[in-house]
């Protein structure tokens, strides 16, 4: 993943910028978004809010209307589907000629659980979007954000800008070494109830297994039937590209539903379940499914076998 000195990265620019304040926010972005739609570029505003409103608020109407902006703590609440969702569909949408985009996938409030698939992402988007001809400003608020995290930031950007210097490149860049270490065991619960696959006949035990569960912790009807279909694609996902059976563990806490899925397969793609789905796609779709339905997953992959964490918070109900 890392891009050595004799790779051809193409046109594509991915730049964190550093900020301090809003004001700094909008001295930077809103002359970036506005350079692009005067020169007709299509231009892509994924941001959380309140920035959304802020980076609204001081567009002109023309140009707002010009530009795609979406809810970054909305569209990519689950940084495992942001380049299989909103930044690799516009970039497949328009794949012909330059383009901007604006990414803030890590903002302060974004949790400790989420935080390492935030990192995993900014790591992958240097391989999805290489060779073309795009600029991506990934802004962090420099003031309110941990130092680790700026550091992590340096890591998974070739270049750099803000906090008071020029566009600069980064010396720490090594996205690959980012991914690596981030891709960590991850915690179990020693309360979870299981149930082993080791077949696909056994897919519908399987789903019966997670709708009982779920309904013990008030989770609605539609929470259920996203369950039991992140448990269906997993779990197959598992009997076609693992070794053996797999089991599914299911826990609730702090609100969330954990459904967990272990093979003694290994995920050699990193890339898996985060491209958009084309008409030309030949293989299956599991991992996509899950991560645009979960609002979180976590995977660790070793030669020793895969796990697989999906997160489902409980809705409000209506």
């Amino acid at each position: 993943m890392t891009v050595a000195a004799e790779d051809d990265p193409g046109s594509f620019r991915h730049i964190a910028l550093f900020y301090r304040s809003p004001r700094e926010y909008l001295d930077y972005l809103v002359p970036f978004i506005l350079d692009g739609v005067a020169a007709g570029l299509p231009v892509l505003v994924g941001v959380p809010e309140p920035k959304l409103s802020l980076l609204r608020g001081a567009l002109p109407a023309g140009a707002a209307e010009a530009v795609t902006l979406v809810d970054m703590s909305q569209v990519g609440r689950n940084p495992g589907h942001i380049l299989g969702g909103v930044l690799g569909t516009f970039a497949a949408r328009h794949r012909s000629g330059p383009m901007r985009m604006v990414g803030e996938p890590i903002w302060n409030g974004r949790s400790a659980l989420e935080y390492p698939a935030c990192v995993q992402h900014e790591a992958l988007i240097n391989r999805a979007f290489t060779g073309r001809d795009i600029t991506l400003f990934c802004p962090y608020d420099a003031t309110h954000l941990d130092s680790d995290i700026l550091v992590d930031a340096e890591i998974t950007h070739p270049r750099l800008d803000g906090a008071g210097r020029p566009e600069r490149t980064s010396a720490g860049f090594a996205p690959e070494a980012a991914w690596v270490r981030y891709n960590e065991p991850l915690p179990s619960s020693p309360t979870a109830a299981s149930y082993t696959v080791n077949r696909l006949r056994d897919l519908s035990g399987a789903r019966a297994f997670s709708a009982k569960y779920a309904r013990w912790f008030g989770f609605s009807t539609a929470d259920i039937a996203d369950l039991q279909l992140i448990v269906n694609e997993l779990a197959s996902n598992s009997l076609q590209h693992g070794r053996g059976p797999c089991t599914v563990a299911l826990w609730e806490t702090d609100g969330q539903l954990i459904c967990q899925v272990r093979d003694s397969g290994h995920l050699a793609d990193p890339m898996a379940g985060r491209r958009p789905v084309t008409h030309q796609d030949h293989q299956g779709f599991g991992l996509f499914v899950v991560n645009a339905t979960a609002d979180l997953v976590r995977i660790h992959t070793a030669s020793s076998g895969t796990t697989v964490q999906a997160h489902l918070r409980m809705r409000e109900a209506a």
